[in-house]
């Protein structure tokens, strides 16, 4: 099994890479392979709103970058993390352009991540962790995936990088992560053959204009 993991901070070793790092050693112990793939430092614009990609239904964005490849890679492995530094209570600019594009391409395709196990956190000095964390978390849902949890909400602190590594408790929170999404993971490929997965609904639209 693989998971790939994206770092949306401009720092490619900074606290949101080590907490990612924390998780990832958990999964690694139980065999199961991670990627890390680093968002943040790259040049991602954001969604044109064209709906080319509903058009085409070739699992591509119209913008041709790194995040069609990007989209590949979450379409071919078992779980999925999502991480970001705090930017204004927000998560980072380049994190959310690329995840507004990959998910809605992977939504117009058939779900591509649907029932894939997945995860976020976030790294934050001080405050805004939890606004940035549900940012990340609202991804997740709309595309159907199984969440991950820990012992709390998963944020952690520290300002200079590698200060998160003495938040005790944000450690220990993503130690647990990793641990459930290591579980989480086994029990979805154990289980394939014995329960039958729910039939995919087709989405139904509707507004609040009569």
């Amino acid at each position: 099994m693989k998971v790939v993991a994206f770092n949306g901070s401009p720092r490619k070793e900074g606290n949101t890479y080590h907490a990612i790092k924390i998780v990832a050693e958990e999964l690694q112990k139980e065999g199961i392979e991670v990627e890390i793939v680093q968002v943040g430092d790259k040049a991602i614009r954001g969604c044109l709103a064209c709906g080319t990609c509903a058009k085409n239904r070739n699992e591509r964005c119209v913008i041709d970058d790194e995040v069609n490849e990007w989209i590949q890679k979450m379409k071919e492995t078992n779980g999925i993390i999502l991480a970001s530094p705090v930017h204004y209570a927000s998560i980072s600019a380049t994190m959310k352009a690329f995840l507004d594009r990959a998910f809605y391409v992977a939504g117009v395709n058939g779900s591509l991540f649907r029932h894939k196990v997945g995860a976020a956190l976030v790294a934050v000095r001080r405050s805004g962790g939890i606004t940035a964390f549900n940012q990340l978390m609202q991804y997740l849902n709309y595309a159907e995936m199984l969440i991950a949890t820990s012992n709390y909400w998963n944020v952690i602190h520290g300002r200079l990088p590698g200060e998160v590594l003495q938040d005790e408790e944000g450690v220990q929170i993503m130690r647990v992560l990793g641990k459930n999404m290591a579980w989480l993971l086994k029990l979805v490929e154990n289980g394939k053959s014995n329960v039958k997965e729910p039939e995919k609904e087709p989405k139904i639209f509707t507004n609040f204009v009569r």
